[in-house]
């Protein structure tokens, strides 16, 4: 928990933006962070090591890669959230509506 607050201590003075995810800038961080039950600033930190797909149709390796960095920094901060809730949230919030993947 210390290292998700320390990093949103350091991307709020940055000035990330409030409304989506640094390299995934569709992303609707307030409608996933609503959904998973951790705030604004611990999503940015966590998704930093994410690569999403430029392409928005990742494949599953990819997906497993990404879900393997943010899902663990992510339950720091809930540790209640379970992989489940995580894909319903980031499918709900997805622009493009939810990865078949």
């Amino acid at each position: 928990m210390k290292r998700v607050f320390s990093a949103a201590v350091l991307l709020s003075v940055i000035g990330v933006s409030a409304a989506s995810a640094d390299n995934d800038p569709n992303r609707d961080v307030a409608c996933v962070t609503r959904q998973i039950g951790v705030t604004e600033a611990e999503f940015r930190t966590c998704f930093l090591p994410v690569m999403p797909d430029p392409d928005h149709r990742p494949d599953g390796a990819t997906q497993r890669a990404n879900k393997a960095k943010l899902l663990p920094c992510l339950k720091e901060a809930n540790p209640r959230l379970t992989n489940a809730a995580l894909d319903r949230a980031m499918d709900a919030c997805r622009p493009e509506g939810p990865n078949g993947n």
